[in-house]
């Protein structure tokens, strides 16, 4: 089981990483190179690429949701391995955004974190301590 869910961390670290080049990408596209943080652009935004974001926010998460569905044994498999590689995907995605364009500044920084349904909007501490108590969790209860 180590094994998978190890494998399982490296995939979460490549998407995290696929995902930050994308966001470097629209932000050069789109002229948005320095903000502090990604709710001052919201504003800016045409409603059309609001909603195409959104189709990409979807298709992240049928891609994790089909994956835990493939390799997932049980249901309880299932949700756990989809639960680790969102938390491992969303938590080096801020890493990969820093690395690549040291965004964000500080982990008080805000957010857009979702945009389905609508806006979800948080200090980036938020989703990493998120994520970080989610690996920590299924490490302590569940691999080890």
């Amino acid at each position: 089981m180590i094994e998978k869910f190890l494998l399982l961390f490296f995939f979460g670290i490549a998407m995290a990483h696929v995902e930050g080049v994308v966001v470097v990408y629209l932000r050069r596209a789109l002229g948005i190179l320095e903000p502090a943080s990604t709710t001052e652009i919201l504003g800016e935004f045409n409603k059309r690429y609001i909603n195409i974001e959104r189709t990409r926010e979807a298709a992240t998460i049928v891609m994790l949701g089909t994956l835990a569905l493939l390799v997932g044994e049980t249901w309880l498999d299932k949700l756990v391995i989809f639960l680790w590689t969102f938390a491992i995907w969303d938590l080096f995605y801020y890493a990969s955004l820093y690395v690549l364009i040291k965004w964000p500044p500080n982990l008080t920084t805000t957010d857009v974190l979702f945009l389905i349904p609508r806006p979800w909007i948080a200090p980036v501490w938020f989703p990493i301590g998120i994520s970080l108590a989610t690996i920590i969790l299924i490490l302590v209860f569940y691999i080890i």
